[in-house]
């Protein structure tokens, strides 16, 4: 994996078309990851700190870890839209490690239950949406897990305007690439 997000969004982008598809992973990308703190949570502290380095419900269990490697990640990639997408995902871990300290069972069957239906959705959506296989859609995990939320959170800026010099050099280089995907495909059938 490469940190250029330009490249990242293309390839993202050359397999996510469909405008429906795009629509259920703004709605399910964000569920799995965040759902995915809070079983991650489960691990309990792993790092204790004193009380004053210890931010209230951001304990350093494996959820909180997570959520600070995958905002690192976004900062690097897209300084000020993966500030601001770190911080949520910070958010999210402190709102998950409050309910899981409030009612574990149910938090647990809420984030599992997240988790069963988002994924089975999103293979749905590639699969009739974008025409996609099974394969195709297993076949980059780290695209799937650390990026995801960083496209769709892209997506959801690009509507209203930001960068839109990017947004537009990608929607080229896109189109490129889909047009090459399909002359490879008519020479195979042919």
């Amino acid at each position: 994996m490469t940190l250029n997000l330009e490249r990242q969004l293309i390839v993202y982008g050359v397999y996510h078309r469909n405008e429906a598809n795009i629509a259920l992973h703004m709605i399910c990308v964000p569920l799995i990851l965040f759902s995915g703190f809070a079983l991650a949570a489960n691990t309990g502290i792993l790092i204790p700190l004193p009380n004053v380095l210890t931010i209230p419900h951001l304990e350093l269990n494996l959820g909180t870890l997570a959520a600070f490697i995958w905002a690192g990640l976004y900062v690097l990639l897209e300084p000020v839209a993966g500030t601001i997408l770190g911080l949520i995902c910070l958010g999210a871990a402190a709102y998950t490690n409050k309910a899981l300290s409030h009612d574990p069972e149910l938090t647990n069957r809420i984030a599992i239950s997240v988790q069963g239906t988002c994924w089975l959705l999103q293979l749905f959506g590639h699969g009739i949406f974008d025409g996609r296989r099974l394969s195709q859609f297993l076949g980059n995990w780290s695209q799937a897990i650390f990026l995801s939320p960083l496209f769709v959170w892209l997506e959801l800026l690009f509507k209203f305007g930001y960068r839109r010099e990017l947004q537009e050099r990608i929607g080229k280089a896109i189109q490129a690439e889909s047009d090459k995907e399909k002359e490879r495909k008519a020479g195979k059938n042919q």
